[in-house]
């Protein structure tokens, strides 16, 4: 009996042990490939908030949620139909969940809205990014 017991609670540690390690494993693959931090949060509740890593992929700026197992971006945002709705400093009741963000923007996308909290490096290159593709263009191209 004892034996059976010590092989279900080392079997519980590996698997739990395996899956930190996917996540570990997965956050620094996201951050060598040009990811940011960044908090996102889709409901507007001061618990809502999700730290993430967010990708710039052509006209797409990825967000993939750290604590997820899924492969694929947890929300993407499609910079030719973005819209910024709103910027705001954190609010003091935010401060526990989103410590080293500057500014929380409020982004529409396909009719969504969702709100970024970032630090200043973080917006600056998010703004650049919104503002690099030309007046109408839609789809993006690589240089040849």
């Amino acid at each position: 009996m004892a034996g059976t017991v010590a092989i279900v609670v080392g079997a519980v540690l590996l698997l739990a042990c395996l899956l930190l390690g996917w996540l570990a494993v997965r956050r620094v693959r996201l951050m060598r490939g040009g990811g940011v931090d960044l908090c996102l949060r889709r409901r507007f509740a001061v618990t809502d908030w999700h730290f993430g890593v967010g990708r710039y992929r052509g006209d797409e700026f990825a967000w993939f949620r750290l604590t997820s197992f899924r492969v694929g971006p947890t929300v993407a945002i499609d910079r030719t139909e973005v819209e910024i709705v709103d910027r705001r400093d954190p609010l003091p009741e935010e401060s526990f969940a989103i410590p080293y963000a500057t500014a929380v923007l409020r982004c529409r996308d396909r009719g969504e809205d969702v709100e970024m909290a970032m630090d200043r490096d973080v917006l600056t290159g998010f703004l650049a990014w919104l503002e690099a593709t030309p007046p109408g263009r839609t789809g993006y191209r690589q240089a040849s």
